[in-house]
């Protein structure tokens, strides 16, 4: 009984049902154990390894890290609850590296077991924050007195491309780039291109110079003969209106080639 004559604890009633629940239960082992059928399922291997492997991101950058645990980050956004690093290597081993992953088609991107739209959709955005920095560094600066990281831009937007672009970069009279413009989309090894567009664009523009731009999905620069002549094409219809052709510089996997420095222009 409590101080105030009401009962306190459990009823006698009560207790007898806990002590015939306990003889109920199977007993634990001589280490205190309970029997396996009792106890919970064990924890999978990878348990907490996205949260390591955000502390260490956080920690210490990713400099140390290889490119498949930098893919895991932007997996953990797409997929939940799984273990990512097997997708990420899988996703690495077939498009070659990271920048081949995030640039991957969708097609070509789905066709791998294991992702989704929305894996697609985390790649994408990975990709446009990457174009955006590059660009910012470009854009509204001058093309020739920061060609190192002109080509560093379009090596990021084109170098991974599984069909050929070809943009144009807009110059004023000082060669500050004004407009950064992709002209055409082709197949593997072609892309459409009309001197007179090129020519009515940069009048548009108010532009002085051009600087051409395209992509060799193959990973080889070295220019076809229909890469010379129509080189030679957009720079007579340039010198037509008085605008200079720069150069054409073609993008492949590991460098790019230059017109000028060929001595093609």
């Amino acid at each position: 009984m409590g101080d105030n004559g009401e009962p306190s604890g459990f009823s006698e009633e009560a207790m007898r049902g806990l002590y015939d629940m306990e003889l109920r239960l199977p007993p634990p082992d001589i280490y205190g154990r309970l029997p396996a059928e009792q106890a919970p399922p064990p924890r999978p291997h990878y348990w907490g390894h996205r949260e390591r492997l955000r502390q260490r991101f956080l920690s210490g950058g990713h400099a140390a890290m290889p490119e498949y645990e930098l893919l895991e980050l932007v997996l953990f956004n797409a997929i939940d609850r799984i273990d990512v690093k097997p997708l990420a290597k899988t996703l690495l081993a077939t498009f070659g590296d990271l920048n081949g992953v995030v640039a991957a088609s969708e097609h070509r991107l789905l066709q791998v077991a294991g992702t989704t739209p929305r894996v697609w959709l985390q790649l994408r955005i990975v990709e446009a924050i990457a174009h955006r920095m590059a660009r910012a560094k470009v854009i509204q600066k001058c093309a020739l007195a920061s060609w190192d990281e002109l080509l560093a831009y379009c090596r990021t937007v084109m170098a991974y491309r599984d069909t050929e672009q070809f943009r144009i970069l807009f110059l004023d009279r000082k060669n500050v780039l004004i407009a950064d413009e992709p002209q055409a989309k082709g197949t593997v090894d072609h892309v459409p291109v009309y001197p007179r567009e090129v020519a009515k664009r940069a009048l548009e523009l108010n532009a002085s110079a051009l600087i051409l731009v395209h992509n060799h999905p193959s990973g080889d620069p070295t220019p076809s003969q229909a890469d010379i002549s129509m080189t030679r094409q957009i720079e007579i219809a340039c010198e037509a209106i008085g605008v200079v052709l720069h150069d054409h510089v073609i993008v492949g996997k590991g460098e790019e080639l230059s017109f000028r420095s060929h001595g093609l222009i």
